[in-house]
């Protein structure tokens, strides 16, 4: 993209951020603000810069493509975060480090990323689909509902928790409930007896 057609790309932007805020709406974006009860498993290749990167930051399990590479691109044009990049990337990664990246916009590639915890796992170019979807259907053929609650009973200790006691509090509640599922049980079951199979 030329330097005039990345401008009008940025100008649009601000367009567009304009007129939601003056329609009074919090969400500028969209997906990224939503609050997904199943896991979300993003599948990278080529670049994921800017609300790209953000739109990565927003799922559970990253697979990167070994020519991946992110960056918080928007730094060098004066535009700030607005899809959650700047509250989810530290926990994902540590302050210190998201702020390396946050600071200075440089790009992060495929080994630095899995290293740093950006990324989950690094395959080689035009198979991060494949893998992503290979992964998806591992975790879909586990009970759901102990999965959910343990996923849920993670983002609260991380983001809503008031202390440690506080997590664990939430985290029997969510689980407790869930014994008395008879369901789940024979899932679990089912389950267990596929995976020793398998593996």
């Amino acid at each position: 993209m030329s330097e005039s057609g990345l401008l009008s790309v940025v100008s649009n932007m601000l367009a567009y951020v304009s007129f939601v805020l003056k329609k009074g709406s919090p969400f500028v974006w969209g997906p990224t603000r939503l609050k997904l009860t199943k896991p979300v498993i993003g599948a990278i290749e080529g670049l994921a810069v800017a609300g790209g990167m953000e739109l990565a930051l927003m799922c559970d399990l990253r697979v990167v493509a070994e020519d991946m590479k992110m960056g918080i691109f928007n730094r060098r044009l004066g535009f700030p975060m607005l899809d959650g990049g700047s509250t989810r990337l530290p926990f994902i990664v540590g302050l210190s480090r998201a702020l390396d990246l946050i600071l200075t916009g440089r790009p992060v590639d495929a080994n630095e990323a899995l290293s740093i915890g950006l990324a989950n796992r690094v395959v080689p170019k035009g198979k991060a689909v494949e893998e992503a979807t290979k992964l998806a259907k591992m975790i879909a053929g586990f009970p759901g509902e102990a999965l959910k609650a343990d996923r849920k009973s993670a983002y609260y200790s991380m983001f809503n928790a008031d202390s440690f006691c506080d997590a664990l509090t939430y985290e029997y509640r969510k689980g407790v409930r869930l014994t008395t599922i008879k369901a789940d049980f024979e899932g679990a079951k089912g389950s267990y007896e596929d995976y020793h199979a398998k593996y």
